[in-house]
């Protein structure tokens, strides 16, 4: 893996939308029946908008120029426990499948960690899919344990 010095990483905005939605229709392990098809942005653009309005989330890109390369969300938990510490959660890590194995994901989840240090978080946290190997490695490679069985419930 080489450096990836020329990687921006900003906050998401509309005019990216169909370069992430893009990342995750590509994704054949997240199964989450994402789509590049038209009748399907409005779906996203809603989903966009709670997002941008929430003061907890933020939707970033990486971007190599006008090239969106790279995406995660990070959600700010504040919680009880703890004496009400903040937790930084980060979601929907995706680098575009052309782009892997070039450092990206360890810039965006840097940027991740120092984005929870300003917030004052004691811990960051994420959940993976059971099924991405190569992402847990990645993952303990820069530091995360895993401490946590995650499950879910699909609600129709």
């Amino acid at each position: 893996m080489h450096a990836m010095t020329d990687l921006d990483i900003r906050k998401a905005e509309r005019a990216d939308l169909p370069a992430i939605i893009a990342l995750f229709a590509a994704d054949d392990v997240g199964a989450h029946d994402d789509t590049v098809e038209p009748e399907a942005f409005g779906d996203y653009l809603a989903a966009f908008v709670r997002i941008e309005a929430s003061p907890l989330q933020t939707l970033y890109v990486g971007c190599r120029g006008q090239d969106v390369v790279g995406t995660f969300q990070t959600t700010l938990l504040i919680s009880l426990p703890g004496r009400g510490r903040p937790r930084l959660l980060i979601e929907a890590v995706q680098t575009r499948t052309d782009m892997r194995g070039r450092g990206i994901g360890d810039r965006m989840m840097r940027h991740a960690i120092e984005r929870a240090r300003e917030e004052g978080a004691v811990k960051v946290q994420l959940s993976s899919n059971a099924a991405r190997s190569d992402a847990h490695r990645f993952y303990e490679r820069l530091g995360f344990v895993r401490s946590h069985f995650g499950f879910h419930m699909p609600l129709k």
